[in-house]
Formats: C-alpha cells, structure tokens, sequence
C-alpha cells in the first residue's frame, strides 16, 4: 500500500512558517550547472522527490552530481552522453532543460519528450524552434528529439508563447552562442530571472531578465559560481492560502511579497488582514468574513496556475460565489472531482470553475492527483470536519518538502502512514 497523509482537520493554523527554495528554480539551476565545466554550488535547494530525479538525468549525461541536504554541488567537465535515458525523462517535465547546455557545449543533444505532471498539453515547438533559430537542424529520431549543431549563431526569435521552460532553454543554449541573441516574448517569472542571474554569475552576459524582451551576449565559455535558489512563491502561496481557509493567522517569514503581487491583490479583494513589512515575510488573517471573487490564471505576472487549485480549496470557505478562469493549462481541473468528494460545492464549465463557498468541508478519503490538486486537498482536509485521508502522497513529495512536519508546526493535525 502506498503512503498517505491522514488529517485531522477544523484546525486553525497561527505561527510562523519559513519555505523552501523555489522547486522550479531549483530545476533549472541544476541543468545551469552543466554549462560549465567547472565545479557549481547550488544552495537553498528544497528537499523534494524532484531534485533526485533531475539529479539522475544529469549524472546520466556524465555529470557528477552530489546532494547534501539542501546544497547540491555538480561537475560536468565532459559528456559521456549526450540524451538522458528516456525512462528518466519520463518522470519529469523538467529533464528536457539538458537540452540546451549539451546543444552549447557538444554540438549535439536528445532528449525524448518528457513527463510530469498530466495538467494539460505543453508543447515542445518554442524550445525547439528556438534551437533552429539558433542555427541547430533539428528532427524526431525514434522516441528523441535531437538538435547537432556545428556552431550555435547568435538570433532574433519572437517565442509564439511566453513559455518558462522554453524560454529557459533558448536562454542556456544562446549563452554559448556566437554573437547577440534577442527573446522577444521571453518568460518574466521570478524564476526564469534568477535562472538568468545565475548564468551571469557563471559569465555570461544576460540584460533585459525579468522582461518581455531579454537579450543575450554570447560567451566562450562559463566558468563555476556559488548560487542561492530564490524561496518558492508557490510554496508560500500553499501555505497562506490554508491558513486563510483555516481562519488562522499564519506568517511566512521569507516569501518575496514582489513575487506575490497577484496573490496579495486577491486577499485584499477578499478582504483579509495582509501585513507587508520592508523586508522578506508576509501575513495573513481573517478576522471577518471574506468576499467571493474571480480569479484569472495566466502568465506571470499575473496569477500563477500553480496557485489555481490551492485558491479553490481556499474559495470553498468564502461564502457566496468565486469564479476561477484557467487560462494557461486545460486539464487543470483534476482537483474539483477531490474537493466534491470533501463536500465542496465546485462546479467546471471548460476551463472556468465556479465555487460556492461558505459551508463545512467533511473529511473524506481523496487523491493527490498532480502537484498542485495535491495542495488543493490538503488544504480541504485542513479545513473539513473530522479525519481526511488523501493518497498519492509521492505528488505532494515532488512540490513541498517536509509538509506534513511544517504544518503541524502551525497547528495541523497531520500523520503519514
């Protein structure tokens, strides 16, 4: 029998709560490390399933690869391959970011089209259209896509989508790149940011980071650095949002409220009690009865879709009638099924989800389906009547390091069994 967290819920959740480093960020930072045949430190890496599996992807490329609790130290002085195993690739969406290091540095890379979480289609065309941008033939051989390239030219290239990955990806393999190259459309997440800061800390010449339009000089080589992940916003989204549907009074002390910018708008239109010092830490409460509101998932910066079915769960302790519209993933909406079955009364129509919410949650046994359907449940069971048992805990691993420990810290009632 798998494992499985068991709450106990109708627990407020006070106190205060520090997150891990930023799981996406983490991720790429590690493909970074593989630029650079030097020896790279990563620090502030979360402790989740993920890490281990991106770890193995890389040291199947010949990359040595050591993780010391949060630390994470990597060498790729060469490749002795240059495409990971495609039963690795398979556990991680993140795998296909070896793509543009190997590209730079060996004129050749493969990776088949990877895995993760089933939210939705996410194409491959804007990494690889990027790479051919770049000068790269690239073509299907069996189960891989393979991009060789004798030299990688410098270019122009419009992104139909602002795509994380993609974005992150024509980043790494222009940094070796001869000659200036312009990402118009690029990703502005505070995590394709820091992927960026990290490459310039490593030599590169990266400007316009944090933007639509990035510009990239390219260099010779890249040596090593000592780099610190960001905190993971979403993580601290996770846990604002069930010390709101707790009616608790919970502080994150080292979320980024820059980051948060969407998520703190959409507290103070449900009329929470938000505190926002100078430096790092957000709070939240709720000593009245909040608003309903509608919420749009889109690109950064607006609101995150990883922060969707957390906010739902939340929803379902507002009373009157919040509208949620997906607007990056279409099957995003796994969770609603989970939160039915707690007694949410939650309703999708395409890619809208309709909550009418301000009545008890009751403990039921649910599934963690995905990463962020996982949050969603644990938070409905953090906020139902009586005992919650949810299955699928290896999602909730892959996203949040040391959760059920974290919240109990703060008042949960959380075991695993």
């Amino acid at each position: 029998m798998s494992e499985r967290f068991v709450i106990r819920g109708g627990r407020p959740l006070r106190g205060e709560v520090a997150v891990s480093g930023s799981k996406n960020a983490a991720l790429y930072t590690l493909a970074a490390g593989l630029l650079s045949a030097d020896p790279v430190t990563i620090r502030n890496v979360p402790e989740i399933a993920d890490i281990g599996e991106m770890a193995d992807v890389c040291r199947s490329l010949g990359a040595e690869f050591e993780v010391d609790g949060t630390t994470v130290h990597i060498q790729a002085r060469e490749f002795t391959e240059t495409a990971p195993p495609t039963e690795l690739v398979m556990a991680l969406r993140a795998s296909f970011l070896v793509m543009g290091p190997v590209l730079a540095r060996a004129g050749e890379a493969g990776c088949a089209s990877p895995g993760g979480d089933v939210i939705g289609v996410r194409p491959l065309d804007v990494h690889l259209a990027g790479f051919r941008a770049l000068g790269a033939e690239v073509e299907r051989v069996g189960a891989e896509w393979v991009a060789r390239a004798s030299k990688l030219t410098g270019a122009r290239i419009f992104l139909d989508y602002p795509s994380v990955l993609g974005t992150v990806n024509v980043m790494f393999a222009a940094a070796l790149a001869e000659g200036t190259t312009t990402i118009v459309n690029a990703a502005a997440e505070p995590e394709v940011e820091m992927a960026a800061a990290m490459l310039n800390s490593m030599g590169a010449r990266i400007t316009g980071h944090g933007t639509a339009i990035m510009t990239i000089e390219g260099v010779e080589r890249m040596h090593g650095t000592d780099f610190e992940v960001i905190p993971d916003r979403i993580e601290a989204g996770t846990y604002l949002l069930a010390g709101l549907a707790t009616g608790g009074d919970l502080h994150v002390t080292n979320a980024d409220p820059a980051a948060l910018d969407s998520l703190l708008t959409k507290f103070h239109e449900l009329d929470a009690d938000v505190t926002v010092g100078d430096g790092p830490g957000v709070r939240v409460s709720c000593l009245r009865p909040l608003n309903p509101i509608q919420v749009q998932a889109v690109p950064y910066p607006g609101f995150p879709t990883d922060l969707h079915a957390p906010m739902a769960a939340a929803l379902t302790q507002v009373p009157g009638v919040s509208t949620i519209y997906e607007r990056v993933f279409d099957n995003r909406t796994l969770y609603v099924g989970e939160l039915r079955n707690l007694g949410a009364r939650i309703i999708t129509g395409g890619q809208t989800v309709i909550v009418e919410g301000g009545s008890r949650l009751s403990g039921a046994i649910v599934r963690a389906l995905d990463i962020r359907a996982g949050a969603a449940v644990v938070i409905g069971g953090l906020a139902a009547d009586g005992e919650t048992e949810i299955g699928g805990v290896e999602h909730l691993d892959r996203g949040y390091a040391h959760l059920a420990e974290r919240l109990n810290a703060v008042g949960a009632d959380v075991s695993r069994r």
